[in-house]
């Protein structure tokens, strides 16, 4: 391929030269020889700072978002209107444009979207559908399990992945979209034929700024991302935010599947809760459906419809949809169980806002309400460092007034001194009234909450789900939450030789 056959789309200001091209870089550290580099301003660094080291590489082109930059002798040269668009189109023509020849569907929202993009993933699959899941966890490629180093991918990580994707027979890709992708476009130039809206509450407030910067990053997605709206737009219309999507994607001409818990085109009807799952009859535009999951609570009903409602769209029969939803049995770190035989229930999630940590420590007190003990609700969370600290007190309040007893602890303090983030949550938790313990070391913190459950209880450690480090000021060390409630069970006397993880997945980000 050609410098200009991949410029093709990419609002190029100036360009001259025309080698070919046998790679595409925005990361001067991977540049090759016969490869184009494209730099990039970022939000903590500037890819135009390392253009010379890049050439150094063996770089035959450069493309750039600056207008101080000058080519270099014998180097083709492009610059460009806006470096991650230019980026997404360069991305799209060297894989010969997958994202055009997948069925994609894109989940966003506040919570909720790993635990939708799993379901949604489950029923195409019953459904006979070869399929890519992108998203926090983990990614997907036709059952192949990949690490997920961000919730949505550069545009040329997303890209590959796609062509990947199509070389083995994948036709549908269920994707989840951050805010944050959305801002920086890395998904520009991505078709997506189904759209799908969670909810909105306070989150990453230390990037957008406000409320209403967040909700216009998310609004995005039913715009369309440099591209046509989606063909069908799925909204959460309980969600205030929900609504006002309703009337713009109507305005697109996209068909729009609403849903919430008792109205909308998909919802719940006679609904059974127990401590093993929830059942439920669901309304559809094509009729009644009786329900089964092995999730619980009302806000997991909520991720079950919306991922139904994908389906729908996607063309899944209410048979398939049903069966889909009762084969996913859980979601790593999405309210996942931890057992080795105590006589009190241990969950892991991610829960890490304080509208996760209300819905959260809810579904824990109708969980032991269900199971006839009068147990109590303990709850371990910490504030990440480096992020919104207005949320902090929030997040102390809720987890207080959800909780018999809570364990304030760090969970990712980054370059933060833990203790200053303890005691922003800790203006909250006192308020809440709650019976507290602070202890910043989140391994003692875990055994200290673990120590304190009686029969019938359940302990819930929140804020980290499935991630496997822990960031501090020195980086990145090992640290599973899992792996570290198993220890303390061990140390407390339990059986973990032949422990299980079973359980239901819960609210996510």
């Amino acid at each position: 391929m050609t410098f200009q056959q991949l410029l093709q789309g990419a609002e190029v200001l100036s360009q001259s030269g025309n080698p070919p091209i046998d790679g595409v870089e925005y990361d001067s550290r991977r540049v090759r020889p016969a490869t184009v580099f494209v730099a990039i301003k970022g939000e903590t660094s500037d890819g135009n700072r390392f253009i010379d080291q890049a050439i150094a590489s063996g770089a035959v082109a450069v493309v750039t978002d600056s207008g101080e930059e000058r080519p270099r002798a014998g180097i083709a040269w492009a610059q460009v209107v806006h470096g991650r668009r230019a980026l997404a189109n360069i991305s799209a023509n060297f894989y010969k444009r997958p994202a055009e020849r997948i069925s994609i569907t894109g989940i966003t929202g506040t919570n909720g979207k790993s635990t939708t993009t799993f379901l949604l993933e489950a029923i195409l699959n019953a459904a006979g559908r070869k399929t890519a899941l992108v998203g926090t966890i983990e990614y997907h490629i036709a059952g192949k399990v990949l690490p997920s180093p961000h919730t949505t991918p550069e545009s040329l990580e997303l890209n590959r992945l796609l062509a990947e994707a199509l070389s083995v027979g994948v036709t549908e890709c269920v994707m989840e979209v951050s805010s944050h992708a959305l801002d920086q476009q890395r998904v520009f130039a991505v078709p997506f034929d189904v759209a799908v809206f969670t909810n909105l509450s306070r989150d990453h407030l230390d990037y957008h700024g406000t409320m209403d910067e967040y909700f216009q990053s998310k609004k995005v997605l039913f715009d369309g991302c440099g591209t046509e709206a989606p063909r069908v737009a799925v909204l959460n219309t309980d969600d205030e935010h929900g609504r006002q999507l309703e009337q713009l994607s109507r305005k697109k001409s996209a068909k729009v599947f609403s849903y919430g818990l008792t109205l909308g085109d998909f919802h719940a009807e006679s609904v059974e809760i127990s401590s093993g799952g929830t059942r439920f009859q669901m309304a559809t535009p094509a009729g009644k459906v009786p329900m089964w999951t092995s999730m619980i609570g009302y806000i997991n009903i909520y991720n079950v419809l919306a991922a139904c409602a994908g389906a729908f769209a996607r063309g899944c029969s209410l048979d398939q949809i049903a069966k889909g939803v009762a084969q996913l049995a859980s979601v790593p770190g999405r309210f996942e169980r931890v057992d080795c035989g105590q006589p009190f229930t241990t969950v892991v999630d991610y829960a890490h806002t304080d509208d996760a940590l209300r819905n959260l420590t809810a579904l824990a007190r109708d969980f032991v309400a269900r199971s006839g003990l009068k147990g109590k609700v303990i709850t371990l969370f910490g504030c990440g460092g480096d992020r919104d600290r207005a949320k902090r007190p929030l997040m102390g309040e809720a987890a207080g007034r959800g909780s018999d007893f809570v364990v304030l602890t760090s969970d990712n303090p980054r370059s933060e001194d833990p203790l200053a983030i303890i005691n922003d949550a800790l203006v909250g938790l006192q308020k809440s009234g709650a019976k507290y313990a602070m202890e910043p070391d989140r391994r003692k913190a875990i055994a200290l909450a673990l120590s304190r459950a009686t029969p019938g209880d359940i302990v819930l450690v929140a804020g980290k789900g499935h991630e496997k480090v822990q960031m501090n000021k020195d980086g990145q060390v090992p640290f599973d939450d899992v792996a570290a409630a198993t220890e303390a069970l061990r140390k407390l006397g339990f059986d973990c030789a032949g422990f299980s993880k079973s359980g239901s997945a819960g609210k996510t980000s």
